[in-house]
Order: C-alpha cells, then structure tokens, then sequence
C-alpha cells in the first residue's frame, strides 16, 4: 500500500525531461560561454569586447539549445506516437493475438501460464492501450515526452548557466578577471556536477571531476588561442 508521502510514477518522466534538459543547459551554459570570454579576455582586457562576446554566447547558445532539444524530443515524440497509432491498430484488429501476446511477456517475466493469462485479461480490460504499451513498447500513453518543456528548460538553463562566467570575468578589475571566471566556472560545474548525477543515479564524484576537467580544459585551451591571436593582432 502507498503512504502519503511516497513518491509515485505519475508525473515522474515529465518531471526528469525537464530536468535532464535544465542540468544539460545548464552546464552547456557554463562551459561553452566560459571557453567563449576567456578566449577574447586572452586576446584583449577591452570589458566591452569581451560583454558583447559573452551575451552574443549567452543569447545564441541559449537558442540554439533550445531548438536543438525541440527537435530531438519532437522526434521522440513521433515515433512513440506512431508506436501507440500501430498497437491501437492491432488491438482493433487481432485483440485475441495481442492479448496472448501480453500473457507472454508477463510468463517471460516468471509468472506462471495461468497467472500471466489472468493478468492480461484483467489489465486488457481495464486498459488494453496502456496495458500493451507500458509491457511492449514501454510507454506510457499518459506520459509523452514535451518537446516544449524540454526546450524551454534549455533555453532557460543555458541563459543562466551563461551568466556565471559572462558577469564573472566583467564585473571585477582587469588584473582579476581570468581567474574570477575560472573560480566561478568551476564552482558552478561543481554544482551541475552534483544535481546531474542525483538525477542520473550515478556517482557525485565522477560526474563532479568530469564536469570540472572538461571545463577547465576548455578555458585554458581557449584562453591560449586568445593569447595567441591577440599578440599577432598586436
């Protein structure tokens, strides 16, 4: 029996959606943006040069983070749609077929012939697209993943993960701005690391170090190139 407080499946694969694409923004935000400011901070110490490179990074990223989740979720999107119109079909169609077909796969799961046949009639008969689609296709038909969600959460996410290094290396004097941004940057990849690995289940540390050294080896690697450019300028 469930308590109160437990938490439940209903509403739990919208709310990850949203928050995978909002930790991917997110971290997008920060390391590409950070790469982006510390590259023209090497080549120049013009604040203003380097703000509007930092806001060009923040709006483009941002959009095109956005319609790049668009895209991929609409996709998924689909093919799950086209997947429920053909069991629609099917159960329209064949329902004897398709309802041995779920007493199969309930029996390949370890239930006896006669309990896995009484399960799928029961649940054929509450629902037979739920029931079908949730054991075959592993779909819920209640459930469909939001092209919208994701991309808003992207967008959103990248604009303030692109904060961190844009305001980080304006905001103080010339002398500091480099390692600001760098102490930002990777205080905010330690961050991302950590809720990125609560919502994948995985280990704190590993996603912490891998967020870090990508970050950090993108802002020095970028930071030379600027330094480079900005002496064969001069």
């Amino acid at each position: 029996m469930a308590h109160p407080g437990e938490p439940h499946h209903d509403g739990l694969a919208g709310r990850l959606n949203w928050l995978r694409a909002g930790v991917l923004g997110a971290n997008d935000g920060i390391v590409s943006t950070a790469g982006l400011v510390v590259g023209v901070a090497g080549a120049t110490t013009d604040r203003t040069a380097i703000l509007a490179a930092g806001v060009a990074g923040l709006v483009a990223g941002s959009l095109s983070m956005a319609g790049g989740e668009y895209v991929s979720v609409s996709t998924q999107r689909d093919t799950e749609q086209a997947a429920l119109a053909l069991e629609r079909q099917e159960l329209r169609e064949m329902p004897v077929e398709e309802e041995q077909e779920l007493a199969g796969i309930y029996q390949d799961k370890g239930l006896s012939a006669e309990l896995a046949a009484q399960v799928a009639r029961e649940l054929t008969r509450a629902d037979p697209l739920r029931a079908h689609a949730e054991a075959e296709l592993g779909i819920d038909p209640d459930e469909l993943t939001s092209p919208w969600q994701a991309a808003g959460a992207s967008l959103v996410s990248f604009a303030v993960g692109a904060l961190v290094p844009v305001v980080a290396i304006t905001a103080p004097p010339t002398s500091w701005r480099v390692w600001t941004c760098v102490v930002a940057v990777l205080v905010g990849l330690v961050g991302t690391g950590v809720v990125s690995a609560w919502v994948g289940g995985g280990g704190v540390r590993r996603a912490v170090v891998r967020n870090v050294v990508v970050g950090a080896v993108t802002m020095v690697v970028t930071y030379y190139i600027g330094v480079l450019f900005g002496v064969t300028v001069g």
